[in-house]
């Protein structure tokens, strides 16, 4: 046991990254972090707070073959091969329709539950995933930094580390701040490297006298990690064994370990057991669609149309579900013109996907030109800062200037006003 230090630890467990370890990343169970809804006082004053689910589309999403603009002859002209005839787009508009696999947010769009926002993009594109994935998860184009926006935010409002959760293999710099981070949630229970017992982490967790401020943080992931397990647990008991078999969703290698079902089907849980979580994160990978795209890209869609629908669906029959707002984006779209392998190259701006109750249904900025490009790409209308910015204004109620760096977002109206339901619950007489 004394040769195992707490970094080496951290190391064969993948927690990785300085920022991670200073801000006392954690990697927890759903047992655990359900678990944490346990005391009902607490589990009742999270059902009434908003919470935010961000969807992360790895690989570049084809948005002109996601939102598709049907009604102009130029799609048709530069995607031979690619191009969705008439008749099977599932028309939203005059001008636009969604992919023919994507019945179900075509219904939630005639429920008012799904807006989307067009032409989405940051300032000169890097078609790179890494960089604009790192765009992205930290709101900062101009140079790389070590923090996430959703980490600098769980810093600002000295949040716990369930404040923040993902249902991802590893803790996305998203929700890694330079003080706190997020957990890392596995959909199928925590996973200690071989001849660790839970005991050897506690022990890892107990502080020790003199210690540097970095060995301390990394003491309290392993305290958070344990505290997250046995959080998870409880909840997930009282939920019953009937919630946890519907959960059990195959993977299907696009998304990690699990199906994207899957790991919406755990945040459902926690929503609707009060955990005190206000932001999770989930991803579907795959989107990287260089050739032969029209099968691969029409079988991730309809996992995402499906997952998604069934997930907001769900949402809208609690109240707890019914102050959720799910956020779906991609590193950026594809190139305007097919390439020779009936596929895409990676190009720049997308449409993003705001969906659920709170939802102001509709479109968002102007569609961008096929015509009008940028070195064969299309131009950004809206900057990814202000869907960003809104999340954080009109989910989170936090001030979105403090945690965007220099730039002051234009907070769009997608998401209706949130008033608090013990705020207005009459005083006892």
């Amino acid at each position: 046991m004394e040769n195992l230090t707490r970094r080496q630890f951290l190391i064969a467990s993948g927690v990785t990254g300085a920022a991670a370890i200073a801000a006392g990343a954690a990697g927890l169970s759903i047992y655990e972090l359900l678990g944490r809804a346990a005391d009902p006082s607490t589990a009742e004053e999270y059902r009434n707070k908003p919470k935010l689910v961000i969807v992360t589309l790895y690989g570049g999403n084809d948005g002109l073959n996601t939102l598709i603009p049907y009604a102009d002859p130029e799609y048709y002209k530069v995607r031979p091969e690619l191009a969705y005839p008439q008749e099977r787009v599932l028309h939203l508009d005059d001008r636009l329709g969604l992919n023919p696999v994507m019945d179900g947010f075509a219904t939630l769009w005639g429920a008012r539950q799904l807006a989307i926002v067009r032409g989405v993009g940051y300032p000169r594109p890097d078609r790179s995933h890494f960089r604009s994935m790192d765009i992205w998860q930290t709101a900062q184009p101009v140079a790389p930094v070590r923090t996430g926006w959703v980490g600098r935010w769980l810093d600002g409002t000295e949040s716990p580390v369930e404040a923040a959760v993902s249902f991802e293999s590893v803790l996305p710099p998203l929700l890694v701040g330079e003080t706190r981070s997020g957990a890392c949630v596995s959909v199928d229970g925590l996973a200690l490297p071989g001849g660790i017992s839970t005991d050897m982490v506690a022990a890892l967790g107990a502080h020790q006298e003199g210690e540097s401020a970095l060995r301390a943080r990394a003491a309290t992931s392993f305290n958070d990690l344990l505290k997250i397990e046995n959080l998870v647990a409880e909840a997930q008991r009282a939920a019953g064994p009937s919630a946890a078999a519907n959960n059990q969703v195959s993977g299907t290698g696009t998304g990690g370990a699990s199906s994207l079902s899957a790991q919406l089907g755990l945040v459902a849980q926690c929503v609707e057991a009060g955990v005190p979580t206000s932001v999770y994160s989930v991803s579907l990978g795959g989107f990287d669609t260089h050739a032969e795209e029209i099968a691969g890209h029409e079988q991730l869609l309809t996992e995402l149309d499906s997952a998604l629908t069934e997930f907001v669906t769900r949402l809208a029959r609690t109240e707890s579900g019914q102050l959720t707002t799910v956020l779906v984006y991609s590193e950026f779209g594809r190139r305007v013109r097919a390439n020779a392998s009936d596929g895409t190259d990676h190009g720049t701006a997308g449409p993003v996907f705001v969906l659920g109750p709170r939802v102001n249904g509709g479109f968002y900025g102007e569609q961008p030109s096929l015509t009008d490009l940028d070195d064969g790409d299309l131009k950004a209308t809206v900057d990814f800062r202000d869907v960003l910015g809104t999340a954080l204004s009109d989910v989170l109620g936090a001030d979105p200037n403090k945690y965007l760096y220099d730039y002051t977002p234009a907070v769009l109206p997608l998401i209706r006003p949130f008033t608090d339901p013990s705020a207005s619950a009459s005083p006892a007489s």
